[in-house]
């Protein structure tokens, strides 16, 4: 009966962003671009805001807070403009397109367009491939939350790192639907989730150019950019774009905050909003190493580069990203929803099956 109750809330809250978005695309797009249509929206960010707060359950909370309460409203803002994704030429005319380039994580593909970054500039090495397709990735997630039961017998160190892998293999799948999805309704050709972050050599490699390409173009349009702009008048084209990077991976850490907020229901520690804003000011000091040393272009092998990389990245996400969620027993919760939402398909189909027979 609780799946059910919860599922009659995550319609509403559907029904709620569908309403919004429609709003959105017939009446606030036909307002001018500007502070005008921006004022015109204000109820629709105040909505996506507490959205979350009428889930019970972590995992949908978290989810919802992240596509629409953070990456949704974002693109909203960028449109309030007549900038980002949703006022990118006329096959955004479709209001079908505009609810799902709003809602889901995903960026149409052009021709020749290769990813950029958050950080400056940075061309990654040749490395090996080791590309994992989506099947492959439900099915590792799988094994991942299987071995959950047995939890008590695994270092909680190592735990921590399996929950940085079911991390990744989550969004990706998440991610992965949406654009299979998006391909099979609308026949659009979009970008990966990720580009192998596995396989980083560098934090700019990771954030930059691997790891949850949606955020970081988000981030890059809505925050980076307008901070870079504003900089060089005091710092400079050349040492513009650090400032600029600090500044988007506080408004990230910030975000997942609220994210987290929304999942355990109480308030910050701000554990995850130090973890990136470490990140960025290593951004920074690895950027300006790398810019000391031969102009950018002495770097370590990547045999090297790619374990220092993962390793960082993993260590200080067991120290400060998932501290707060084990805390609140967030991850044993959302590892339960997961396996009673399988279990409630399990009956849902069983009881279809008895009824048309």
């Amino acid at each position: 009966m609780g799946m059910e109750d919860e599922i009659k809330r995550l319609i509403k809250v559907f029904l709620s962003i569908l309403a919004s978005l429609c709003y959105t695309y017939f009446i606030a797009s036909k307002i001018p671009k500007g502070k005008l249509r921006f004022f015109s929206l204000l109820p629709i960010f105040c909505l996506f805001t507490i959205l979350p707060l009428s889930l019970s359950t972590a995992l949908p909370a978290g989810v919802i807070a992240l596509f629409i309460t953070w990456l949704g409203s974002f693109k909203l803002l960028l449109f309030s403009f007549g900038l980002g994704p949703l006022s990118s030429g006329p096959p955004l005319n479709s209001l079908l397109l505009f609810i799902f380039t709003t809602c889901l994580p995903i960026k149409a593909k052009q021709d020749g367009q290769h990813h950029h970054q958050i950080a400056p500039n940075h061309k990654t090495p040749q490395n090996p491939k080791l590309p994992l397709n989506l099947p492959t990735k439900v099915l590792l997630f799988g094994i991942l939350v299987a071995l959950t039961d047995f939890t008590k017998y695994v270092h909680p160190n190592i735990l921590l790192a399996q929950y940085c892998c079911m991390l990744y293999l989550f969004v990706d799948i998440i991610v992965g639907l949406s654009n299979a999805t998006m391909r099979a309704l609308l026949g659009m050709q979009l970008e990966s989730p990720s580009n192998e972050p596995y396989l980083s050599t560098s934090l700019q490699d990771f954030w930059g150019r691997r790891w949850n390409l949606m955020v970081t173009n988000t981030l890059r349009h809505t925050v980076h950019k307008p901070m870079r702009s504003a900089m060089e008048t005091f710092l400079g084209p050349k040492w513009a774009p650090l400032p600029a990077v600090l500044a988007a991976f506080l408004v990230s850490g910030l975000m997942h905050e609220l994210i987290f907020f929304f999942m355990t229901r109480v308030p910050p520690t701000w554990e995850v909003t130090w973890y990136f804003v470490l990140h960025g000011m290593c951004l920074v000091v690895e950027f300006g190493v790398k810019r000391a040393l031969s102009g950018g272009r002495w770097q370590l092998h990547w045999i090297v580069s790619t374990p220092l990389t993962i390793v960082f990245v993993v260590v200080t996400a067991t120290w400060l990203f998932f501290p707060p969620l084990v805390r609140n027993g967030v991850d044993a919760r959302a590892i339960e929803e997961c396996k009673e939402l399988v279990e409630f398909m399990k009956e849902k189909l069983k009881w279809d099956g008895l009824h048309k027979i």
